[in-house]
């Protein structure tokens, strides 16, 4: 039996399982006829507005989903797969989205991909677009959304996978690794050198909750260390940039004087980092040691090469794609099962 007939047989037994909110349930919430739902739903301005307004308050209520997928095409629609990243124009998550492609390819599924922004308003537009064609399944990234994003995948049915983070009470289900602990890492390294005149440089920390915890664990674990002179947690509000870092180790230098140990929320800040003390001929790591995250391709032959953080995003995607494939079949695991660690590694280099 090839992959797409293994994928047609098992996707009667998930829409078997799934209670999905329907138009009748909106009828009969609203109390309105379901041609009158259907009707609001294809041209809102030809249904009164009271009982426009009594469906709008159903449809809030309910998380209701219109699928726009009609009759013999919803079989076709099982085979897609709507992911979600916060940027594409982020090279941390190019390695989790190859990885999931291809393991979702082999078995039928086709992946489609929209970004965010960082935005919850924007996250939430895509997944109610997402799930108005019946997707196999959704993935998000990160673990924070807002309550409509919530409330809309609970009630959907459909196998929702958050990735790139673990550490709160998924949606469905979770794969990644915790932030904080990430953070705690980077300081017991610098630590471990000698460092206690520290900085966390951030970027976009605002919107970008993952980066904040990575922060926040950094500074509680210099916090619990004795003798530490000084911690700062810097952020910029643009986007993670090398030429952020730049600036960033900067504004650091200010705030902590006498400055000898950085972590980056990302490589390219580090990167940036390490550009601007060759600028001011500040030795890295004699003056300042540098750690960033990510590990990403330029930083092993960057120089000095650069001491990072590197996440497993190949198996968060091999994970994450286990998961749905399972979830597609009826068979969701569920407790601990249901969130999976893949882990982080400190890769020392030449930076510290």
């Amino acid at each position: 039996m090839d992959a797409g007939s293994r994928l047609q047989n098992r996707t009667p037994r998930k829409r078997r399982k799934m209670q999905r909110v329907t138009m009748m349930d909106v009828a009969k919430l609203a109390q309105v006829s379901p041609s009158t739902v259907s009707l609001y739903l294809r041209k809102p301005a030809a249904v009164s507005p009271a009982a426009g307004q009594e469906i709008a308050r159903a449809i809030s209520t309910l998380g209701y989903v219109p699928n726009l997928v009609a009759g013999g095409l919803a079989a076709a629609s099982s085979k897609v797969v709507s992911i979600i990243v916060p940027s594409i124009r982020n090279a941390f998550f190019a390695e989790t989205v190859s990885t999931l492609q291809s393991e979702l390819a082999a078995e039928g599924l086709q992946v489609i991909l929209g970004h965010s922004e960082y935005g919850e308003d924007q996250e939430e537009a895509l997944v109610r677009t997402a799930l108005a064609w019946a997707p196999a399944a959704v993935v998000l990234t990160g673990l924070s959304h807002s309550p409509e994003t919530r409330k809309l995948l609970r009630a959907s049915g459909v196998p929702v996978v958050e990735m790139w983070e673990i550490g709160g009470e998924p949606i469905d289900m979770a794969v990644g690794f915790s932030h904080p602990q990430v953070g705690a890492s980077a300081a017991r390294h610098l630590l471990s050198k000698g460092r206690r005149r520290v900085a966390f440089l951030g970027a976009r920390m605002q919107e970008d909750h993952r980066a904040a915890k990575r922060a926040s664990g950094f500074a509680e674990e210099i916090g619990r260390t004795a003798g530490t002179a000084s911690c700062a947690i810097i952020n910029h509000p643009g986007a993670a940039t090398v030429e952020a870092g730049s600036l960033l180790l900067n504004r650091a230098m200010q705030q902590v004087p006498n400055l000898d140990g950085i972590a980056c929320s990302n490589d390219l800040v580090a990167l940036g980092a390490l550009f601007e003390c060759q600028r001011q001929g500040i030795a890295v790591p004699d003056k300042i040691a540098v750690v960033g995250f990510g590990d990403l391709d330029f930083s092993a032959s960057c120089i000095p090469s650069l001491t990072t953080i590197r996440p497993s995003g190949d198996l968060i995607g091999k994970e994450v794609a286990r998961l749905i494939l399972t979830g597609i079949d009826g068979g969701r695991p569920a407790g601990a099962s249901r969130v999976i660690d893949t882990g982080h590694v400190l890769i020392e280099r030449r930076s510290t």
